[in-house]
């Protein structure tokens, strides 16, 4: 009896909360997800992989609350026709849908470091590219536009996108600088900084692409130096805790045998 009064009170208490909000509650929705805290940094990170418009924006927000929401009904659901208390069912679902609430965010962020990850290995090749069609005769912007057309990966996509904006009516200098800003690398930010120097003052921009792919090759390097020293580290433990004392166990077995045969006797 108890648990069909909760229920439908649960239910209804819901209902009044998204009438009271507005008549419309898809638009109360949409207009306090618009207004959120966290907007600024959420849409960076969503910029770097490439969705940065409101409405993706508004579309991950959306799917977060969403799967939040519906990843805690479920058990709340569950303990009410159990007949645990409400404040233990309150609790409960509070932690289960914050706790995927920030999986959630903390997904976005793994895909950011992602796309970091593969833009950074991929611009030594890309910067190479760009300066061989360069030195065969062609324009900064030509060049561009034939490496997004055939290469693939993060990088070239990047490019399609400075070819689409100066084809939109924006200066070349402005869509590189915004392909800076979107792309959180401090070498691709040199990059573009120096391309944009080297076009509006007329500088020879082969030599600095030049010297831009030796610098990144050399961080590509340093990095790839630095995931194996981390994986050595992590190789250890096994060997240590596992392989050795396994080791030690066999070599030392034979003798205490040996020693209870003796004492034995």
């Amino acid at each position: 009896m108890k648990n069909s009064v909760l229920i439908p009170t649960f239910l209804a208490s819901l209902g009044s909360i998204t009438l009271a909000l507005s008549a419309s509650p898809k638009v109360e929705f949409t207009q306090r997800v618009a207004r959120s805290k966290d907007r600024g940094s959420v849409q960076n990170r969503l910029r770097e992989i490439g969705e940065g418009s409101p409405e993706k924006f508004e579309d991950f927000r959306s799917k977060q609350i969403f799967k939040s929401m519906l990843a805690g009904l479920f058990p709340t659901f569950t303990l009410l026709v159990i007949g645990k208390p409400i404040l233990l069912t309150c609790l409960v679902t509070i932690l289960i849908s914050a706790v995927t609430y920030l999986l959630i965010d903390k997904d976005l962020s793994k895909k950011v470091k992602k796309h970091q990850l593969a833009v950074e290995s991929e611009f030594p090749a890309i910067i190479e590219m760009y300066s061989l069609a360069l030195s065969a005769g062609e324009t900064p912007l030509t060049a561009m536009e034939r490496i997004g057309a055939t290469a693939t990966g993060s990088m070239a996509i990047e490019f399609k996108k400075v070819v689409a904006l100066v084809r939109a009516g924006e200066p070349f200098h402005v869509a590189l600088d915004a392909m800076g800003r979107e792309i959180n690398s401090i070498a691709i930010r040199r990059f573009v900084d120096s391309l944009i120097i080297a076009t509006l003052r007329g500088a020879p921009i082969i030599e600095v692409l030049q010297r831009h792919a030796l610098e990144a090759r050399e961080l590509q390097r340093n990095r790839v130096l630095g995931a194996a020293a981390k994986a050595e580290i992590s190789m250890m433990i096994p060997v240590v805790f596992l392989i050795l004392p396994i080791s030690i166990m066999f070599a030392l077995w034979p003798s205490l045998a040996n020693l209870n045969l003796f004492s034995s006797t």
